[in-house]
């Protein structure tokens, strides 16, 4: 039996330059820390950082304590002490044997995100396993299947708000595919002063409880009076950008505040690989580095073909490995600029400890639109040679209601480039005419009640958009059009079947479902696939808000226009807001699967499934 191995290189490539191993107190570097309830303020404070662990036996503890970030305090959970918790690195080829000590009060969990493994591993009670009662031990161990960039985090109750997280590395059996100087992790993540529950039970009672950035009559917003009578009619907000932002949230870098001083060192020329993690409960980043391009190495763990951009949006659990190759400037700013603008994560790529760069303004808030809304025809993102799935597609697509494509009438044309129907008065029409919930737009088998207050009525393929408030700007953005599969997918198959799943809520309510469908684990009747079915699955998105989809257990490949042999793989997906998308699946992991909205308040709120495999010999 190995014991976890502590070096101080993997140390310092992990945190950067912020942190030093000496000033970690002993409870921080993996020893049980205070036995504490699932939220409280009390106990150790929780240092921001993390150490890292290796070996084929790992042992992790779960603990409560308090954190103060930007001066402020607030309920924390950490794994060996630190939030996030340790980077654990492992091998491709190795097994790996991982036990979890729960200190808390509570159960808890850890859910290896982004892993190949056997189902009751994956770590998701009422799913895969019980969960790990207080006071207990559970082992999980598995095969090492992969390579790449992954983290790990609680699926037990609101405990990844807290802190319940840490990153992950496998590295390859062979040689890397990209060449680099130095290897960072930066994980950005999202904490607040409140308990997630109270943040859950203001939700439900007041979905804009926590806008700070609502349309009033003396705003700068730039909407005509007409325009805000239609917005009004609707009972909608264009400024539904995100459920919460700041100042109820601040946005964390390794744990770290913005002003908190988290830095990477390098040397001019160097190539500078940059693991970007989204860990947030509830949080969309866009994230650049003014004055210094990026290149897209690796999507969700997975290698693409090498891809330069200045900016990309990052959604909640998604995770893209960067090169830059900074210049003779003293220092860079890393900006993960929260989606809705209210605030950023902030880190430094320095040439010497302590140098800072200029720190960019917080952009215009964006605003949603009439393409957001599932009413535009437009380009917006759509490609449309898209349209034609192949035989096999189409011939699934003929047992669909074709009314929930949107098929109907035509709408008003678009009159901007991205799609923005800047003219949304459409001739004099009012909102309420429109059918904004016009439910005959639904295929049968989405459940009609009071979780649906919203249907898209011509949701459109928008993989080629690069998401909220980047639209516009004047660089290179990425979008899922942009990548492509580095090694050739194993299973080219054509689709037998399409399964289109609908992405449905009440906003107003706080209810999330699929297919109108709100998630129980007793009720629960799961989506099933047959073993080794090749599955194109479309998700139609009837809401107003962006929803970054996961998969558990498998990868699938986006249907981005490339050939089926490099399309490219990922296990989270960003549906836009009144948009489809969609993936191919090879169903070659039986189980039990959890297939879930990642924004955590979502999830809770009911946007989650079961998927169940059936393994060759026709049992899961």
């Amino acid at each position: 039996m190995n014991s976890p191995n502590l070096t101080r290189r993997h140390l310092i490539a992990a945190l950067g330059a912020g942190s030093a191993f000496a000033a970690m107190p002993a409870w921080a570097q993996g020893h049980s820390m205070h036995r504490g309830g699932s939220h409280g303020r009390g106990g150790p404070r929780i240092p921001a950082g993390f150490g890292e662990l290796s070996g084929d036996v790992i042992d992790l503890t779960v603990g409560s304590g308090h954190r103060i970030v930007e001066g402020r305090r607030g309920p924390g959970i950490a794994v060996n002490g630190s939030v996030p918790g340790p980077l654990i690195r492992l091998r491709e080829g190795q097994n790996v044997r991982l036990n979890v000590t729960n200190n808390l009060e509570t159960d808890t969990s850890v859910h290896w995100h982004g892993f190949l493994l056997p189902f009751h591993m994956d770590g998701v009670p009422g799913i895969s396993f019980p969960g790990i009662k207080p006071g207990q031990t559970f082992t999980y161990e598995f095969p090492i299947r992969q390579s790449g960039t992954y983290w790990y985090h609680s699926h037990s109750g609101l405990q990844e708000q807290s802190g319940h997280y840490g990153p992950m590395i496998i590295d390859p059996a062979g040689a890397e595919p990209v060449e680099f100087d130095r290897d960072y992790i930066l994980l950005l993540s999202d904490f607040t002063v409140l308990d997630p529950h109270f943040i859950m039970s203001r939700l439900r009672t007041g979905e804009g409880y926590f806008n700070r950035q609502l349309s009033t009559w003396t705003d700068q917003y730039p909407m005509s009076g007409e325009e805000r009578r239609m917005w009004a009619e609707m009972r909608m907000m264009p400024t539904d950008i995100m459920d919460i932002g700041a100042p109820t949230y601040t946005f964390l870098a390794n744990g770290r505040g913005p002003t908190e001083g988290m830095e990477y060192l390098f040397r001019a020329g160097e190539r500078v690989r940059l693991r970007i993690i989204n860990g947030s409960a509830q949080s969309f980043f866009n994230v650049r580095i003014p004055g210094l391009p990026m290149t897209v190495i690796a999507a969700d763990g997975q290698n693409v073909r090498p891809v330069e951009v200045d900016e990309f949006q990052i959604g909640t659990a998604e995770i893209y490995d960067v090169i830059v190759t900074p210049g003779d400037a003293d220092a860079y700013a890393i900006v993960g600029e929260s989606m809705d603008r209210s605030g950023m994560a902030l880190a430094m790529l320095a040439s010497r400890p302590g140098a800072r760069a200029a720190v960019p303004a917080l952009r215009d808030p964006p605003l949603l639109t009439m393409g957001d809304m599932g009413m535009n025809h437009g380009s917006d993102g759509m490609d449309h040679s898209m349209m034609d799935h192949g035989a096999a597609a189409d011939a699934a697509a003929g047992e669909m209601d074709h009314a929930a494509m949107g098929h109907g009438d035509p709408v008003a044309p678009v009159d901007t480039a991205d799609g923005a129907m800047a003219g949304m008065a459409m001739g004099g029409m009012s909102m309420d005419g429109m059918m904004m919930r016009d439910t005959t737009l639904l295929p049968p088998d989405v459940a009609i009640g009071p979780g649906i207050d919203m249907v898209s009525m011509a949701p459109t393929d928008k993989m080629g958009d690069p998401g909220l408030g980047l639209r516009d700007v004047p660089h290179r953005v990425l979008n899922y059009r942009m990548l492509t599969a580095l090694e050739p997918n194993r299973d080219t198959r054509e689709p037998s079947r399409l399964l289109e799943l609908h992405l449905t809520g009440n906003m107003e309510r706080y209810m999330w479902s699929f297919d109108g469908r709100m998630y129980s684990a007793v009720s629960d009747v799961p989506i099933r696939f047959a073993w080794n079915e090749r599955v194109r699955v479309k998700l139609v998105n009837n809401t107003m808000m962006a929803h970054p989809i996961h998969l558990h257990g498998m990868f699938f490949e986006l249907v981005n226009g490339e050939s089926a042999a490099h399309q490219p793989r990922k296990n989270v997906v960003i549906v836009q807001p009144g948009a489809s998308a969609q993936f191919d699946l090879t169903a070659n992991e039986p189980g039990d699967w959890a297939f879930h909205c990642h924004l955590m308040y979502h999830m809770h709120g009911g946007m989650m499934q079961t998927v169940t495999v059936v393994g060759p010999g026709g049992g899961a």
